[in-house]
């Protein structure tokens, strides 16, 4: 027989044998039993045997010999081995056969009941019962930042616990947090697998006892259903589990859906539009370089934030005094009674015995009184009249559903005659949604170009460094909706065969938007170079990750859709006052943070005080809140922005530095 056939006979009677095994287990129980019984009978007699006669001190007799094996044989299987009559030992035999049933049967019970709870714990069924404590319910790339914040928010307390609920294995969303946050510090985290939209599911975190409840927008093109969903299963989930003193704040990304979103969450419920924030800050940026530093700076927990502090002292005096109340802190606005907001009031408003003044402070034990009026320069304000307006030239790289909103806020802001040039896949200008905003337009004038903006060719034909100010957006809707003509497609699918080498299969359009923009962004760069001239570039992101990966300058101004979202949404949480502050900062005509020329403000050249910055924007009725230095602007990792500057400290601000104030657009 060949080696061959031999291991062929030997694999099939190995297979032979095993196959025969699964039916002896496939018998049942009185089966397996019978043949486990005689499987250790085969076993111990024989070696009872063999003990007993090789045993030197082993009875003479075979008699004894053999009760000598019936007593090992019994010991062994703990059947007792009891010798006697017969009816004695047929009474100990099952006498110990009913105790090895019943304890074996204890056992059994325990060990399924303990597997049965280490196995409800691991998947995350288990109810929390905390107090206080912050829920975060469902999963998307945003609970890393919205928990790293909490985590920061929270450093400065004892106890803290943040419950999270999502429909995803417990162990695996720990392991997640554990590497993508990092060190929780006194922050405890515990997850909780569940639905979201299931009420009883949704018990598992406590939400009634909760202080906050935080519903993140998951990703898809049913991430605002399911946000909905969540708000309507909070109130459903029992009395008070949506309402009384937890917060509850959600976040939706179509505008479409913010109404629907309010509505659900009801009057005490906070709701947050992504594409409504992104594309004002996009805009107030794009007006403005580096305002999106600034922000990122008072929404950070790790930096200065807005506090409410107690008016003591200076009740019933005007708002104007505030402002050089506070040597370490910023004075921008009241909190009334009602929980109303009133930022940058009149400087002669009267402070009401139950207001309180808002402050962007280091902490809320950092706004200390300290009169610093007597450092106020006089001879160092200056008086500059208001600026003409001009119009520009704008250019628009890339389309999604933000870019209407996008469009209509530039209309607000921009000067009559300004033009702004859109630039994506696709014919735009035929879409209804196109021709609906620029029908409604009353100042921008807006033209539409097709082309792929990850093309160089396409960005040369432009003359990029010609305009006043470029906007990147990611580029999602040709990829969902097939809008995108034959030769853009084509020149889309070239470069998309291009780098699939060279990266996984991306399915999320926001993810896939990015890859595009890093892409226009690194031939943006090479133009700008070639030029000589640095560009006024905006760029909008959805994951903060892209954003490192940028090629781009340092401190170059980014909004990223997603990590701005989590860090409003843990500011709110911790402080809901601040839902109507960002609602007046983020519309086009309210109160807002603006980079005006310092040289407007005080003398350049000479080293003043910052109060006396403070006093001459308060004169134009504004709150100075920091500074800006163009020496400083490509150098991390504040890139030349101060927020709440010491105002005894004295600096020597430039033409082309800026005073960062609060004022009305």
């Amino acid at each position: 027989m060949s080696q061959q056939q031999a291991q062929q006979h030997t694999t099939s009677l190995r297979l032979r044998l095993r196959y025969r095994f699964d039916h002896l287990v496939s018998g049942g129980t009185t089966a397996l039993i019978g043949w486990l019984s005689l499987a250790c009978l085969a076993v111990v007699v024989p070696a009872s045997v063999v003990l007993v006669w090789s045993d030197r001190a082993a009875p003479a007799t075979l008699a004894g010999r053999l009760t000598a094996v019936w007593v090992s044989v019994g010991q062994t299987l703990k059947i007792g081995g009891a010798v006697g009559s017969p009816l004695y030992v047929l009474a100990s035999v099952s006498l110990a056969l009913v105790a090895l049933l019943f304890v074996s049967t204890l056992v059994s019970v325990i060990t399924t009941g303990i597997n049965q709870r280490i196995m409800s714990l691991r998947l995350g069924h288990s109810t929390v019962l905390e107090t206080r404590h912050t829920v975060v319910l469902g999963w998307s790339d945003q609970v890393f930042p919205v928990i790293g914040e909490l985590v920061a928010a929270n450093a400065n307390q004892r106890r803290s616990a943040i419950a999270l609920l999502a429909p995803q294995d417990k162990v695996w969303m720990e392991d997640e947090i554990s590497i993508r946050v990092g060190d929780s510090g006194r922050t405890r985290i515990i997850c909780r697998n569940g639905s979201t939209t299931d009420p009883s599911e949704l018990c598992r975190v406590s939400p009634r006892t909760a202080k906050a409840v935080l519903v993140l927008p998951p990703t898809g093109d049913t991430g605002d259903v399911q946000v909905v969903k969540t708000l309507l299963a909070l109130d459903a989930a029992g009395p008070g589990a949506g309402e009384g003193e937890a917060v509850v704040v959600a976040a939706v990304r179509d505008s479409r859906s913010h109404m629907t979103a309010r509505l659900a969450a009801g009057p005490t419920g906070h709701v947050l539009c992504v594409d409504d924030i992104v594309a004002r800050l996009l805009v107030q940026t794009a007006r403005q370089p580096g305002l999106s530093l600034v922000y990122s700076e008072l929404l950070d927990f790790e930096g200065d934030e807005f506090y409410p502090v107690a008016a003591e002292g200076l009740v019933g005096h005007a708002f104007g005094e505030a402002l050089l109340s506070f040597a370490t802190s910023s004075a921008v606005g009241l909190l009334h009674a009602d929980g109303s907001v009133t930022l940058n009031p009149d400087p002669g408003a009267e402070i009401g015995p139950a207001d309180r003044i808002i402050v962007i402070s280091q902490d809320d034990d950092t706004a200390v009184r300290a009169d610093v009026a007597s450092h106020v320069d006089e001879d160092a304000i200056v008086t500059a009249g208001p600026g003409l307006a001009q119009a520009e030239r704008l250019l628009l790289l890339g389309w999604n559903r933000r870019a209407p909103l996008v469009i209509e806020q530039l209309d607000q802001y921009v000067s009559p005659g300004t033009s702004l040039d859109v630039v994506a896949l696709g014919e735009y200008a035929a879409t209804p949604g196109a021709r609906a905003v620029t029908e409604a337009l009353s100042r921008l004038e807006v033209s539409f170009r097709e082309g792929d903006i990850t093309d160089p060719r396409t960005l040369a034909k432009l003359d990029v460094t010609s305009y006043h100010s470029v906007i990147v957006i990611g580029e999602t809707e040709p990829w969902v909706s097939g809008a995108a003509s034959a030769s853009g497609s084509a020149s889309a699918w070239a470069w998309d065969a291009a780098v699939a080498p060279l990266a996984p299969v991306v399915t999320d359009p926001e993810a896939r938007a990015d890859d595009r923009t890093l892409v226009t962004l690194l031939h943006l760069r090479a133009i700008g170079d070639a030029a000589q001239r640095e560009l006024a570039l905006t760029t909008e992101m959805s994951d903060d990750c892209n954003r490192l990966l940028a090629p781009a300058r340092e401190g170059a101004d980014f909004i990223v859709s997603g990590r701005l979202i989590s860090l409003l949404m843990t500011q709110i949480s911790e402080s809901p006052y601040l839902a109507e502050v960002f609602e007046e900062l983020f519309k086009a005509e309210g109160h807002e943070f603006h980079l005006k020329p310092a040289a407007d403000y005080v003398r350049a050249g000479h080293e003043v005080s910052f109060a006396t910055a403070v006093e001459s924007a308060r004169r134009r009725r504004e709150c100075a809140v920091g500074y800006r230095l163009r020496a400083r602007g490509a150098t991390g990792p504040d890139y030349g922005v101060r927020i709440n500057p010491d105002k005894r400290q004295r600096v020597r601000f430039s033409e082309e530095d800026w005073l960062i104030v609060l004022a009305e657009s």
